[in-house]
């Protein structure tokens, strides 16, 4: 049994398993993914936690080395900083909550409130038009007609999911809640933590592959909280662009508005879209001219965004092709809905640096080796 590995026939029959083993999973595809996303399921608030912790590490580093300086706070230097990282995240969702919020609602009740009103204004808008002319007056008062029904009865037979999205949502919150407390644990000891998994590391790796791996987790560690720190500052400078433009031009809806506009630019590409056009749909319910208005300076905005702010911000620390970019987020979007287009950025200059840094360097290599073996080995030795 111990030389078994050494038979002939041993290599094809590993290779045999485990082509049967991919088959096995392949085939019943559905129910492995259902099957491991249960078993993941166990894990959520250990790995919203973790999560957590990780987005919060690089404000409390901040704290640490800028704020709580001084032999005063050698020992409980970390433990100050986490507590006020924490309560600097908590302040945040709270102001942004207060300010969502109450408008959200607002909105809700006065698009069902006013939704009849909404169908028939929009019903004479098309009327008085120059293109109501060649069309099918009967067909056209018909079909909307059955629009107007079909989205009562809509509204109407789905009123009653709302205790099941309140209590989802109530769940959802608790889950979120147990996460947070894990995050603290996490962050308070999370330098015993990375000490024991370089330890593990060290052990089961090679001093080679363990310098390796030590090396491209720091890389991507500072990729993935750079492209954090910088999308969030650019959410935010555009968030507080356009509260500032809606407030001097009156429009209503100021803080849900620019909240949306803030938080879709987070999603690369596709992002500012949605937002623009969720603003414009609020406003236009209210003030069509304030909604065209709004769609202008949106477009303006995000030019601006692009050609401007985003190179300067990004530049330094990703430099990553459009193409990649928007591959990357076609790719991952498919694969893992808004969480794989939110690290789609992230991933293609991973890729890249991957690239660039590793897989042509040993490409050069390995072709000098081939086209010059006696310089290829003396340069080895």
């Amino acid at each position: 049994m111990k030389n078994i590995s050494k038979k002939p026939w041993y290599n094809g029959a590993v290779i045999a398993c485990i082509g049967v083993i991919l088959y096995c999973i392949l085939t019943n595809l559905p129910a492995v993914l259902s099957a491991l996303g249960t078993f993941v399921g166990y894990f959520r608030a250990v790995i919203l936690g973790a999560v957590f912790a990780y987005l919060l590490s690089p404000l409390a580093i901040f704290f640490s080395t800028k704020l709580f300086r001084g032999k005063v706070f050698d020992r409980t230097r970390w433990v100050f900083s986490v507590i006020l990282a924490v309560a600097v995240m908590l302040l945040a969702l709270t102001l942004l909550i207060g300010t969502l919020l109450p408008q959200l609602i607002e909105s809700i009740l006065l698009f069902s409130a006013n939704v009849d009103g909404y169908a028939t204004s929009l019903i004479q808008l098309i009327e008085t038009s120059p293109l109501y002319n060649f069309i099918d007056q009967e067909s056209f008062m018909a079909f909307s007609q059955n629009s107007l029904t079909s989205v009562t009865d809509f509204i109407k037979e789905n009123a009653g999911n709302i205790v099941g999205f309140a209590a989802s949502s109530g769940k959802n919150i608790a889950s979120i809640v147990i996460a947070m407390i894990l995050a603290i644990y996490i962050l308070m000891d999370s330098k015993r933590v990375v000490n024991g998994i370089k330890k593990l590391c060290g052990l089961l790796l090679p001093e080679k592959g363990y310098k390796f791996l030590r090396d491209f987790v720091v890389r991507c560690d500072d990729i993935l909280i750079s492209y954090i720190v910088q999308s969030l500052l650019d959410a935010l400078i555009i968030g507080s662009a356009n509260a500032v433009f809606m407030t001097v031009a009156g429009m209503p809806y100021v803080g849900l508005i620019s909240v949306v506009v803030g938080v879709t630019n987070l999603v690369p590409n596709f992002g500012p879209i949605v937002g623009g056009a969720i603003g414009a749909f609020i406003l236009i319910l209210i003030k069509p001219m304030s909604a065209l208005v709004f769609v202008i300076f949106c477009l303006l905005l995000q030019t601006i965004d692009g050609y401007f702010l985003k190179p300067r911000l990004f530049s330094g620390s990703l430099g990553v092709s459009g193409l990649l970019i928007l591959s990357s987020t076609i790719v991952l979007g498919n694969m893992f809905s808004v969480l794989g287009i939110l690290l789609s950025i992230p991933t293609a200059a991973v890729l890249s640096f991957v690239y660039h840094d590793y897989l042509l360097p040993w490409l050069r290599k390995r072709k000098q080796k081939e086209a010059d073996p006696v310089t290829a080995d003396g340069d080895k030795k």
